[in-house]
C-alpha cells in the first residue's frame, strides 16, 4: 500500500537586516511571489523608520517567476499544518539570531499578514504591535481561543480585489475581540501607499514612546 511519509529536513532562510537601534526592531514578512528585498524597500519608506532597526524575512520556498526572477512563497495548501510549524520555528530562529529589542513590531503584507499574525501568536516574542496590510487573519489563529495579540494597524486599498471589503470587516471584528485595532482604508489596490505608511509611522511613534511591559 502506497503511503506518504513526511521527512524533516534542514533548510536555510534569508533575512535582510539593517541595524540602527538596539531598542526597536520592525520585523517584516513579504507577500506571495515577493522577496525580502521587495518588502524591505517598502518598509524603508515609512516616515521615521531611521529610528528603527529593520529586518525583512524571506519565505523558505523560492521559485522562479516567469523563469527568470527568483521569488518566494510561505506555503501552499499541501501539508499546510506542517508548513505552519516550520514557519513558526523559522521565525523563532530569526528572532534568536537578531539582537533582542525592547520594542518589537511585526509587519506583514498580503500572504505575509498571516505570517505576522502567527508570529505574534506563537513565536513567544511578545511584540508591541502589528502592522498588517492587504491580507487576512489565518483561520487557525481565529479558532484558537487562547491567542493574545498586540495593538494592530490593519490596512486595505479600496480597490483591492484580493483582500476584499468583506474579509477586511471580518478581520476588524475579530481583532476588536482580542486587542485595540485601528484601520487604514486608502485609495489604491493591493499595494503599499504613502497614506498607509503615514498610518504605520504614527503607530511606530506611539510604540517608541510607550513603556516596556514584559
Amino acid at each position: 500500500m502506497t503511503k506518504i511519509q513526511h521527512i524533516e529536513a534542514r533548510v536555510h532562510g534569508r533575512v535582510l537586516y539593517e541595524a540602527r537601534s538596539p531598542e526597536r526592531l520592525l520585523l517584516g514578512f513579504h507577500g506571495y511571489a515577493e522577496t525580502a528585498e521587495v518588502l524591505f524597500a517598502e518598509l524603508e519608506q515609512i516616515p521615521g523608520i531611521d529610528a528603527w532597526s529593520v529586518a525583512s524575512v524571506q519565505a523558505l520556498h523560492p521559485f522562479y517567476q516567469r523563469g527568470v526572477r527568483v521569488v518566494a512563497n510561505w506555503m501552499t495548501s499541501q501539508d499546510r499544518e506542517l508548513a505552519i510549524e516550520d514557519n513558526i520555528d523559522y521565525v523563532r530562529r530569526v528572532l534568536a539570531a537578531l539582537p533582542k529589542p525592547k520594542h518589537l513590531v511585526f509587519a506583514g503584507f498580503s500572504q505575509g499578514v498571516a505570517m505576522a499574525v502567527r508570529a505574534a501568536a506563537y513565536a513567544g516574542a511578545e511584540p508591541s504591535a502589528m502592522i498588517l496590510l492587504g491580507g487576512d487573519i489565518p483561520p487557525e489563529v481565529v479558532q484558537d481561543a487562547n491567542v493574545t495579540l498586540p495593538p494592530t494597524l490593519l490596512g486595505r486599498g479600496a480597490t483591492d480585489d484580493w483582500y476584499t471589503a468583506e474579509k477586511f470587516d471580518v478581520d476588524v471584528q475579530y481583532l476588536q475581540t482580542k486587542t485595540t485595532v485601528r484601520t487604514s482604508l486608502f485609495a489604491g489596490g493591493h499595494e503599499w501607499t504613502d497614506q498607509f505608511r503615514t498610518a504605520a509611522a504614527a503607530l511606530l511613534r506611539e510604540v517608541e514612546q510607550a513603556p516596556v511591559q514584559r
